[in-house]
């Protein structure tokens, strides 16, 4: 009896796995990124010939097995400074990592599926339904878009400086595009399958010098147009505060001249800017009591502009509204301007329907209650606009670009990774936010309260950083550069492309659907 290739056997496990496998190694810490090019063929091997639930249900193994290796740090988050015991931390963490997965699922139902119904290889649907997933990632459930797998690619820099076009999706949509051509010409020598690919060979080639080539011409163009900006010179400092102490008002003094002496070392390359980290300022800074006059004492001294996190408050009808916010101070004691975060951690720094189930506030007590700032604006002051993002929000391209827009000429991100501990989450967080220098062809002075602090310039070249878990400063000069790219004025147009032909797709193929395990599915 012939063996029905439609059912899971332990081989497809095997390869589902495998390409979970293979996407782990392809981000920070391991920078495996050429892996990125060939790690999603085994998952397409599985999926050959399989009923849609079937092909649902490796592609789920593939996602859970990657985000699991990805986001494992959040358990340590969490459970260590989140204050929820083990068990539910555990919980939060498997049912994230379950969440993710149902994408890859998602897309390798979509695949098999679109392929089965009309015969299109995966080489013409699958980027596009990756992006489209990717993209979706994004904003449902507010989002958390954590390394999408063009990310992988951020030390590639001729090759990721389209995504001042396409963001960070071309070359997540180039990277799948390649799988499936490889896995197409691979599976046609093995298969009675149409051989060749000639015409998906040539035209994959073809995009990839076309890239390329762009990259190449960027790099020089934008090195050429920063040097013709004028500039002004940053400190970034980095506390290197310890987050189980940070909180503690008996550790208030200490966490203070931490961040004087540093900022006094800094201040001898006579920066016109000092940057402090998120929430470096652990008190309400609003509030008139020694802290506010000591900081605004450090500008006055150092004869530079203050820029430092720290909680704010705001009073309204029968509440008061807590903030994750940034300020900037002159030396002239002038408070210049307020930016509160306004894309919060679910879990983290508010708790998610917590208004509306009364009882998770109860199960999770000692998370955070921010509420979320309702402007996006660059803080503006005698020698630049700065557009301040906090931690999280560096991850969301479309927010970032959105202060380009409005004016902003320096980038700043501020943030405190300390949550993470000693895990691979600094470094990824880091290798997102150089996608947003590219983007937006705007340097990024990031000041991050253990690591990695660094300045990225308008290429996405990191050019300098410093050491995670240690105190100390960066200096650098910084353009005021204003290239308005495709990107900054149209934001993610080319994943909403992708979006709409996978919708076309579906419904061309939603015609006389059947289940999938019904006849045709095999």
């Amino acid at each position: 009896m012939a063996k029905d290739k439609s059912s899971i056997t332990s081989r497809d496990i095997l390869l589902a796995v495998s390409s979970g496998l293979l996407l782990i190694t392809v981000f920070p810490r391991f920078n495996l990124e050429i892996i990125a090019w060939f790690s999603l063929i085994p998952l397409f091997y599985a999926i050959q010939e399989k009923r849609l639930h079937h092909s649902f249900y490796l592609g789920s193994i593939t996602g859970f097995v990657f985000f699991l290796g990805l986001i494992y740090w959040v358990f340590i988050a969490v459970s260590r400074y989140g204050n929820l015991n083990y068990i539910l931390s555990v919980f939060v963490l498997l049912l994230l990592v379950s969440y993710l997965s149902l994408f890859i699922g998602t897309f390798a139902f979509l695949v098999r599926y679109i392929e089965s119904r009309v015969g299109l290889k995966e080489v013409t649907a699958a980027p596009f339904i990756w992006v489209s997933l990717e993209y979706t990632r994004s904003f449902l459930f507010t989002g958390f878009p954590w390394e999408s797998l063009g990310y992988s690619q951020f030390l590639i820099l001729p090759l990721i400086q389209v995504s001042d076009i396409t963001g960070v999706y071309g070359i997540s949509f180039l990277i799948v595009l390649v799988n499936a051509l490889l896995f197409n010409i691979s599976y046609s020598l093995f298969s009675k399958r149409e051989k060749g690919f000639y015409k998906e060979t040539a035209l994959t080639f073809l995009l990839l010098v076309i890239t390329f080539t762009y990259g190449w011409w960027r790099l020089s163009d934008v090195s050429k147009k920063t040097q013709t900006f004028s500039n002004i010179k940053v400190a970034l400092i980095q506390g290197n505060i310890d987050q189980s102490k940070k909180w503690d008002p008996a550790f208030q003094d200490s966490t203070f001249k931490i961040y004087r002496d540093l900022s006094f070392q800094a201040a001898k390359s006579n920066p016109s800017l000092i940057v402090w980290p998120e929430a470096a300022a652990p008190f309400f800074f609003q509030s008139y009591d020694k802290y506010r006059k000591l900081i605004i004492d450090i500008s006055k001294e150092t004869d530079s502009y203050l820029l430092f996190g720290s909680p704010a408050y705001q009073k309204g009808e029968g509440k008061i509204e807590y903030f994750n916010s940034a300020f900037l101070i002159s030396p002239d004691n002038n408070v210049f301007g307020r930016y509160d975060k306004t894309h919060l951690v679910p879990l983290g720094e508010y708790v998610p329907f917590g208004k509306y189930l009364y009882f998770i506030d109860k199960i999770v007590e000692g998370i955070g209650d921010f509420s979320s700032g309702k402007r996006i604006a660059p803080l503006e002051f005698p020698m630049g606009r700065l557009g301040v993002f906090i931690c999280y929000e560096g991850i969301f391209p479309d927010l970032v670009r959105k202060f380009v827009k409005k004016g902003a000429n320096i980038l700043v991100n501020i943030t405190n990774d300390a949550w993470f501990g000693e895990t691979s989450a600094p470094y990824q967080h880091l290798s997102m936010v150089t996608f947003r220098a590219v983007e937006n062809r705007v340097f990024i002075a990031r000041a991050a309260n253990t690591g990695i602090s660094s300045f990225i310039d308008a290429t996405g070249k990191i050019r300098y950083t410093t050491e995670i878990f240690t105190k100390g400063f960066l200096v650098d000069r910084i353009p005021l550069v204003n290239i308005h790219t495709f990107y900054t004025r149209y934001g993610d147009i080319f994943a909403r492309i992708c979006l709409g032909i996978t919708l076309i797709l579906m419904i061309i193929t939603g015609k006389g659907f059947k289940d999938s395990r019904g006849q045709g599915f095999k």
